[in-house]
């Protein structure tokens, strides 16, 4: 299988179910915002990291892929056909968006209470979990406008919202692991 197809050349991509768009549609910016989001997920769990927060990370690079597809997916495609079959495209359902929760609160409890914004930073492991938190939370913005165009499974936007607060929270106990210091922001 050849990597280059040629079919992109003009400036235009396929959806899944063979719709062509602009490069440029809003579809294709939100799975592209999750896909470099995954990448930044890779190098957090490319990094010395515990265990436990490697396994949750390769997860959530498993449901981006996910979720990507279903935002590659316009409404009317959701189900293809194969022969006598019928194709579903996989969710991201409440299900993900719990797991996420339930790493947040057994991470959070370790965590000193928060009286003050954080400045990003402090380690590179930990600016990594910052960098993929607004890359998340751009994903998450082009996706709310997606939404006011075609509809969107809610559970993406639950997904990104909460998946911005685990990263937050890693970033958060990466500090503590790696005994780097949180710098509070203060008005000058």
């Amino acid at each position: 299988m050849k990597i280059y197809t040629k079919t992109g050349d003009q400036g235009k991509t396929s959806l899944f179910g063979g719709t062509r768009v602009y490069k440029f549609n809003l579809r294709i910016e939100a799975y592209g915002t999750v896909d470099e989001l995954n990448s930044y997920i890779g190098l957090i769990r490319d990094q010395e990291i515990d265990e436990n927060a490697f396994k949750t990370l390769i997860k959530i690079q498993n449901d981006l892929f996910t979720l990507g597809s279903m935002l590659a997916t316009p409404p009317e495609k959701e189900k293809l056909k194969s022969g006598k079959d019928r194709l579903k495209i996989p969710k991201i359902d409440e299900k993900n968006a719990s797991i996420l929760e339930e790493e947040i609160d057994r991470m959070n409890k370790d965590l000193p209470e928060m009286t003050h914004f954080i400045l990003p930073g402090g380690h590179s492991t930990v600016s990594f979990c910052h960098i993929a938190r607004n890359i998340c939370r751009r994903a998450e913005r082009i996706t709310v406008h997606l939404d006011h165009t075609e509809p969107v499974d809610p559970n993406i936007l639950i997904y990104l919202n909460r998946l911005s607060d685990y990263l937050f929270v890693l970033a958060r106990k990466l500090t503590i692991d790696l005994e780097a210091v949180e710098i509070q922001w203060k008005h000058q």
